[in-house]
Formats: C-alpha cells, structure tokens, sequence
C-alpha cells in the first residue's frame, strides 16, 4: 500500500503565505510525477501545480509567480509554497503522487485525504 499524508493548511487573511507538505509512505520503489489539486466549493477538482522526478514543474495560470511547487525525492515528500494568497484560493488541497510500487509493476496514482485551506478578505 501507498498512503500520502498531507499537512499544513488553515486559516489565513488575504496576502498571507501558507506552505503545504506531502508524505508519501509504504511499499514505494519509485515516484514519477507529484501535484496539488484543489477543489473549492461548488466547483470541479483542479490542478494547482505539478512536478517531474528530474524537477521540471507545471502550475496552472492562476497560481503562477505566487505558488511553488518542490519536491525532496530522499523524503518523498512534495511541498506547495503558497504566497499572496487570495480568497479565491480557498479549497481543500489534495496530493497525488505516481507511484511505481515495485521494479516488475506499472505505475499508479494515489491521492492524500486533502487539507483545507481557507483565506479571508
């Protein structure tokens, strides 16, 4: 099994910075691509930004110059800094990771169990 196990949303005021962590844990033998989706109220899931294993990142239009994404391959772990955040931003922040569990495997896509965040006007 695969578990990833976000931390670090809350509540915060308009132009306040929050950052964003995901573990990813179990039986793991290599992890390609890592995101952050988000979905706000009454709307669809959405991706916020993405990262290869060699580093190369992806952020939807919204979020760009305000958000980074990064990863720590030795900790499995992705991280979202996000910055001058609006209260459009609010939404539930959820990981996904490809991972590939062994050498004789194909990859698959796992999800965290999301974290909120919210920003206040």
């Amino acid at each position: 099994q695969v578990q990833l196990v976000e931390s670090g949303g809350g509540l915060v005021q308009a132009g306040g910075s929050l950052r964003l962590s995901c573990a990813a844990s179990g039986s793991i033998f290599r992890i390609n691509a890592m995101g952050w989706y988000r979905q706000g109220p009454g709307k669809q899931r959405e991706l916020v930004a993405s990262i290869s294993s060699g580093g190369s990142t992806n952020y939807a239009d919204s979020v760009k110059g305000r958000f980074t994404i990064s990863r720590d391959n030795a900790k499995n772990t992705v991280y979202l800094q996000m910055n001058s955040l609006k209260p459009e931003d609010t939404a539930v922040y959820y990981c996904n990771a490809d991972v590939r569990r062994t050498i004789l495997t194909g990859s698959a896509g796992y999800w965290g169990q999301g974290t909120q965040v919210t920003v206040s006007s």
